[in-house]
């Protein structure tokens, strides 16, 4: 934020050569806590506009992306790694050509996929793996050519869990494509079709000893979300490979021993760290990447060891400051945890806790953190009003591109970019009448919220643990009742 009063380098410039996070470093003071020495260590320090991480490759021609490596010709993509020509997507891994899609691992040519792994050419999908030229299916499995489908395995040519000749089905299919109002008119029928069908109690795969969702291939993992390749790991939420890690957000990959951090990945013994990378034994620190060991309360160093504050010091001078850091943490019920929210450089509704956790701005500023009112958006500046975009993708013209749309939802204006055009004629689908925000926001709507109830399976009576509060209108089923009765 312009206002928030931190000196901002470009990404080249932060990782060049041409400074050295150790120029503003400080001694230790042990009369002052040590939280408070942090603070004016993390003020002085130059911040890096975008953190893009570098341990999945590096990433070209991507400037709008945030957390993510690995990314080519990608735009306003988030957490996410090795992904090409995608756009307004999260989360999603070794993909391209994706759009609007969250969560997803191993797809092509994809729109609006929650969780939808191993597929190509999904349109509106949910839950669902190895399919092929499928819209609107949600619990389904090696599909191919089915529309408005759910809890389906090996099918081909299904309407509405129907068979259909194959001439039939692309007769329909010709009506869909491409027009918002029949888009609008089959979305509408799936989602009642949906409610009539059970679910799983989560939404897990090849999992050992486990409670979460949206878990994959996890062994010992709990009470953790969007998680892959996880093992012996607690409260965690959307990072990947990484083993004996508690309260960790973000990256994830190939390390261990985390405890409290964020963003931080490629690190072995880390506590209280964001967005770190390739190290170990960091404690407290923030950007600090690559080759760090040894380091608390420091910001930006990189190849550096026995550091505090961003001084160099011998191993002996380390250890003792060290200890004192931590005795005085202790003592204060401090050590182990998050940094504490008065030193984040984002207010609480600039950051994906508000999405996760959306809280009214007394009930944020009363449990310490920060609140921005004046975030950044544009109104009242459309140059075109959604009645009058044309309903047929073919019948949009390159002109959309030179218009300013209006939100139907919030009223935002937004704009359609020259990629996102031609992946809409590509794929056969209209111009969308809601803004991205507006897009994310339905979408983290359908994956559910991220908070457990205890509740009975609607098949057998047994308690179950799951994502579907008791007064939702799905029918809840739990892993066995759902496996024999269902599939």
């Amino acid at each position: 934020n312009p206002k928030s009063g931190f000196i901002v380098y470009c990404n080249n410039c932060y990782r060049g050569d041409g400074w050295d996070a150790r120029e503003y470093s400080a001694d230790y003071d042990f009369t002052r806590p040590f939280f408070d020495q942090f603070k004016d260590l993390i003020k002085k320090v130059p911040k890096n506009s975008l953190y893009s991480t570098t341990g999945v490759g590096q990433s070209v021609n991507s400037d709008y992306t945030n957390c993510g490596g690995g990314l080519k010709n990608c735009y306003l993509c988030f957490n996410s790694s090795v992904v090409e020509d995608s756009m307004y997507s999260r989360g999603i891994t070794y993909s391209n050509n994706l759009l609007d899609s969250y969560f997803c691992k191993k797809a092509e040519n994809c729109y609006e996929c929650i969780n939808v792994h191993n597929s190509v050419g999904i349109r509106h999908g949910k839950n669902s793996a190895n399919c092929m030229d499928c819209i609107f299916i949600e619990n389904c499995s090696n599909l191919n050519n089915c529309i408005g489908c759910v809890n389906l395995r090996n099918k081909s040519f299904y309407i509405f869990n129907e068979e259909y000749s194959k001439d039939e089905y692309f007769e329909i299919l010709s009506k869909i494509n491409s027009s918002y109002a029949e888009f609008v008119k089959f979305k509408n029928e799936f989602e009642k079709l949906r409610l009539n069908h059970p679910h799983k109690a989560n939404e897990n795969l090849k999992i050992q000893d486990c409670i979460g969702d949206y878990l994959s291939e996890c062994k010992n993992v709990h009470y953790s979300f969007e998680i892959i390749n996880g093992e012996d790991s607690k409260w965690n939420f959307s990072s990947r490979e990484m083993k004996d890690c508690y309260g960790t957000v973000g990256y994830g990959i190939k390390s261990e021993l985390l405890l409290e951090c964020t963003s931080t990945g490629y690190v072995s013994r880390g506590i209280g760290c964001w967005a770190c990378e390739i190290g170990s034994d960091l404690e407290y620190s923030i950007s600090c990447f690559p080759n760090n060991k040894n380091l608390i309360g420091c910001d930006s160093l990189k190849n550096s060891q026995y550091c505090i504050l961003n001084k160099q010091y011998t191993k002996d001078e380390y250890e003792k400051i060290r200890d004192h850091i931590i005795n005085e943490l202790k003592e204060n019920n401090l050590y182990g945890l998050m940094i504490p929210s008065e030193l984040a450089p984002f207010a609480y509704n600039e950051t994906i806790a508000q999405d996760n956790m959306p809280m009214s701005r007394d009930d944020a500023i009363s449990l310490g953190f920060r609140w921005e009112d004046n975030m950044q958006i544009t109104k009242d500046k459309e140059t075109i009003a959604p009645e009058s975009i044309p309903d047929h993708i073919d019948d949009v013209s390159d002109d959309i591109k030179n218009e300013i749309l209006r939100c139907v939802g919030c009223t935002r204006n937004y704009k359609i970019t020259d990629d996102e055009l031609l992946f809409y004629r590509k794929m056969k689908l209209p111009i969308p009448r809601y803004c991205f925000y507006c897009r994310h926001k339905d979408r983290l709507s359908r994956r559910g919220p991220y908070k457990f109830w205890n509740r009975k399976c609607d098949f057998c009576g047994d308690g179950i643990t799951t994502t579907y509060a008791p007064d939702r209108p799905e029918i809840v089923y739990c892993e066995k009742c759902y496996q024999q009765e269902v599939m």
